[in-house]
């Protein structure tokens, strides 16, 4: 499977945007998919994934504010990221997996976007 992301951008604190992933080729509806991202120095941390049954994971420190949901449909992950914070700066890569797995983390996933950088200004 093939991965697009897209919907990244500059916005103040508070403000919010949403991702995009697009998916191709596959069977999209066996897929995880999650978002992770990786800021300047620091490593690649997982930020929210979603289960080809559509369980849903996020990390602490974005939850009640981030929002993933898929269309297996129109092969679409989305991220909808509300009250963002200057920490919230990063690039953000959208990934896949064919299997199940209860880590969350780079290692378990194959397939990668390109990533698209979001930047919060305080």
């Amino acid at each position: 499977v093939q991965l697009q992301a897209s919907g990244g951008g500059l916005v103040e604190a508070g403000g919010s945007l949403r991702l995009s992933c697009a998916a191709s080729g596959g069977t999209f509806s066996d897929y995880a998919v999650a978002w992770f991202r990786q800021a300047p120095g620091k490593e690649r941390e997982f930020v929210s994934g979603i289960s080809w049954r559509s369980n849903i994971r996020y990390a602490d420190s974005v939850k009640g504010r981030f929002t993933i949901s898929r269309d297996n449909t129109e092969k679409m992950v989305y991220m909808q990221m509300n009250s963002l914070k200057p920490e919230d700066t990063a690039v953000y890569y959208c990934a896949a997996r064919s299997y199940a797995s209860s880590y969350w983390i780079p290692q378990d996933f194959r397939y990668w976007g390109q990533g698209t950088q979001v930047t919060v200004s305080s």
